[in-house]
């Protein structure tokens, strides 16, 4: 064949017959002949397997195709049997033979890259076409730097399977541990370091402990200066590749350390208030990011986004409280948000029904008397109400701190001692 029809492309080898295998936002059974993908653009992407579609670990690796007219870029992996892996070919004395021979398989044992197939299409090359632009949106703040810190490069590329956690998970998914120790022990994924438990800085006591749980603009400024890696201005953007990156393993690998990382970061950045005006470009593209990713929330396998108007899942309580903290700023800074932010309401409410008002309703079921159980449903309940980072929670108090509040009035005058009972009252017992 004509080697100047050969381009970018990656191997996969040594899959077994009728494997999962897929690329980006595609996933296929694979044919005996399937040796990889072909035509493949550049930028980031992501290719994955398994050797079925059904309960096995997923193996996946991140590779960059490099931007320019230069020689094409051939990936080589190969599937270990043995271990059930995606490994990069290191051998060069291998990589070299695969790249002579292309030619060989390049008609009938490469698919052509795209991102959506047809209804009845054959998978030939003949009339192929990328019919979507959504990798590049869900991909938009990804990159190298933030694989390498979460990943780790081997050698050219970025791995990470279904069992791949960070260590704040371990303990809270099930099964997760014993899989990690079992298949891959060495992988950890190393992710911002989010307590949504501790949001404030080193010392901080009472109205300011406070006002850091319910505004975590603060921790969220700590994150990205200490955590954030790269320019300075740019390091913001970090958050959302990250936020990107989590949702995107959840969608191709059914990664659940990801899934909580993805929800702990929502959790973060839409209780946040001083940050949005602050770094209100950020917020711009995380309602943009927030819109690409709802559109794939129907692709997840087993129903891991409950998005209808009765559920709502978590994010439609924490959406509902952002949309109201937006609200209470003013200035011109904010036009590009409201426009973003209603595009996205309008989104939600013809796609899963929901009716983002200042109204919450919440259900639940009450025993009576007799023994019977019945739905209940409260209107007007605070949104507050709705998210368990927020639900009050009593604390019993031990004798000394008994005797320190009875005497934090000593030495103070009558007002001075009520402002100060006030600012106790406000203070949140869940700290």
């Amino acid at each position: 064949m004509d080697p100047s029809t050969i381009n970018n492309c990656v191997l996969v080898l040594n899959l077994p017959p009728n494997a999962l295998a897929g690329i980006d936002l595609l996933s296929f059974t694979t044919s005996p002949r399937f040796h990889g993908v072909k035509n493949i653009p550049p930028g980031l992407h992501f290719v994955f397997a398994a050797s079925n579609s059904a309960l096995s670990v997923r193996q996946g690796a991140w590779f960059y195709v490099t931007p320019g007219t230069g020689s094409p870029q051939v990936f080589v992996k190969k599937w270990d049997e043995k271990t059930e892996d995606l490994i990069a070919e290191t051998a060069q004395t291998e990589v070299l033979r695969w790249k002579a021979n292309l030619g060989s398989v390049w008609k009938d044992g490469l698919t052509p890259y795209r991102q959506t197939v047809q209804e009845g299409d054959s998978g030939a090359e003949e009339g192929w076409s990328e019919e979507s632009a959504d990798w590049g949106k869900l991909t938009s703040h990804i990159s190298p730097t933030i694989l390498s810190r979460i990943c780790g490069l081997n050698p050219d590329h970025w791995s990470i399977t279904s069992a791949s956690s960070a260590t704040q998970d371990l303990e809270q998914i099930p099964g997760l541990e014993s899989s990690n120790s079992m298949l891959h022990p060495e992988k950890e994924l190393k992710f911002l370091p989010i307590d949504l438990k501790r949001t404030w800085r080193e010392g901080a006591t009472g109205r300011e402990r406070t006002e850091a749980a319910q505004d975590r603009s603060w921790f969220l400024g700590d994150l990205i200066d200490h955590h954030c890696q790269g320019e300075k201005q740019g390091r913001e953007f970090q958050v959302l590749g990250e936020l990107q990156f989590a949702f995107l393993m959840v969608l191709t690998l059914n990664n659940d350390s990801c899934l909580e990382q993805w929800k702990r970061l929502l959790q973060l950045l839409l209780t946040c208030r001083q940050a949005v005006k602050d770094r209100s470009q950020m917020f711009l593209e995380l309602l943009k990011t927030l819109r690409a990713q709802l559109s794939h929330c129907a692709d997840i396998e087993g129903d891991l986004f409950d998005m209808s108007e009765v559920g709502g899942g978590f994010l439609r309580p924490l959406f509902s409280r952002f949309r109201k903290s937006l609200d209470e700023f003013d200035g011109k800074w904010k036009g590009a948000l409201v426009y973003e932010l209603e595009d996205l309401q309008e989104y939600l409410q013809k796609e899963f029904g929901w009716e983002l008002d200042d109204s919450y309703v919440k259900r639940g079921m009450l025993e009576l008397e007799d023994g019977e159980r019945v739905e209940m449903e409260v209107n007007g309940a605070d949104e507050d109400d709705e998210l368990g980072d927020y639900a009050p929670v009593v604390v019993d108090l031990t004798p000394e701190q008994l005797k320190l509040l009875n005497g934090s009035d000593i030495g103070h005058s009558k007002d001075t001692s009520s402002e100060e009972e006030a600012g106790m009252d406000e203070m949140d017992t869940r700290y």
